[in-house]
């Protein structure tokens, strides 16, 4: 299915899926309530669109609060090897998104590595960098959390460039996750990080693979939620089939005694989907990073441009995705990255 030929109920239902569904035995039945509907016609209409608009529907965790180390990194690739060292890159199962970007630091990945890593985040991300025969690598981990949470708005209703609305989860909510999790909670993590079945109970089937009811592990998912360990239970969209062809990473030179200001009045933006606090280096003045989704590149430059007369910051760039070698979810607590530490130390002998 297009995203031309979606209806009005189609696009209110992605809306809400995006917003996060119920840790309830029929999620899909609490959807149809709410949208004053069937949840047979609400299962159908999500099969539809699984595949051509809906990438997958499950658990988003907070990846710091559950002991993972995570960062952006830019890497300078010459332009005749970026392809092959994109892929030498998105081997890393902790790899979630990469992407080919307009400026002289042109890949751009989120790596994440958990807490039993045997060789680190910087170790890691190091060792990429040698295997991508990459001429530069530069971590930019986050400094501080402002606002993460993609949402887009399929009824087309609303400004983008002007609407507003309190991050739903930011620095306050991360401050007050937990930080450890049981081994129970991992076992649920597993489970809830699954695509979810489109059927009408389909969390009894996650609740039969680690030997619970299916009220216990919602009860546990629920309880992840509230620890703020999870950020929502949701669905994620293929943007560019959503109809949001072009994405706009912009990059701001903010005073440092104005970064916790003018980051909240930039997370307020619902067009920002990611913002962040990061470090600056001689030749990278920028210190706020706002991640803009749009229909075309003008949307893009709007909601910047109205960012840009609130605050008052000028200093500022924007780096355009113009191709994409990976985009998914962390997967957490798999045996996948011990595969792949195991590897490359036995490569470089370490």
């Amino acid at each position: 299915m297009s995203v031309d030929a979606l209806d009005a109920l189609d696009r209110q239902l992605l809306n809400e899926l995006q917003e996060g569904i119920e840790l309830v035995e029929r999620p899909y039945q609490a959807l149809a309530d709410k949208l004053g509907t069937t949840e047979e016609d609400v299962l159908d209409r999500i099969r539809g669109l699984k595949g051509n608009v809906i990438r997958q529907i499950s658990a988003i965790f907070d990846t710091r609060s559950l002991g993972y180390k995570s960062s952006l990194v830019a890497a300078k690739i010459p332009e005749e090897r970026i392809d092959q060292a994109a892929r030498v890159i998105n081997e890393h199962p902790g790899v979630s998104h990469n992407y080919k970007r307009n400026n002289a630091y042109n890949l751009w990945f989120t790596i994440a590595v958990p807490p039993n890593s045997r060789l680190g985040l910087e170790k890691t991300v190091e060792l990429l960098g040698e295997m991508a025969e990459a001429e530069q690598v530069r971590l930019m981990p986050t400094l501080k959390l402002f606002k993460i949470g993609v949402q887009l708005d399929m009824t087309g209703k609303e400004d983008t460039s002007k609407a507003k609305a309190k991050p739903a989860y930011g620095y306050e909510e991360r401050k007050k996750a937990a930080q450890t999790v049981s081994d129970f909670d991992i076992a649920v993590i597993r489970e809830l990080q699954k695509d979810l079945a489109i059927e009408p109970r389909p969390f009894d089937a996650l609740a039969e693979n680690i030997g619970v009811s299916t009220e216990e592990l919602l009860r546990a998912g629920r309880d992840l939620l509230e620890r703020r360990q999870m950020r929502r239970f949701a669905a994620v969209l293929y943007h560019r089939k959503a109809g949001f062809r072009f994405n706009g990473m912009g990059v701001w030179a903010v005073p440092e005694e104005k970064a916790d200001e003018v980051g909240m009045k930039m997370a307020s933006f619902k067009a920002v989907s990611h913002c962040y606090l990061r470090p600056t280096y001689p030749d990278w003045p920028y210190s706020i990073f706002t991640m803009v989704h749009g229909r075309t590149k003008e949307e893009c430059e709007a909601i910047l441009q109205s960012i840009e007369e609130e605050t008052g910051i000028r200093e500022r760039d924007v780096l355009y995705s113009t191709k994409e070698y990976k985009k998914t979810r962390v997967t957490y607590f798999t045996p996948e990255m011990d595969e792949w530490e195991e590897k490359v130390i036995q490569r470089f002998g370490l």
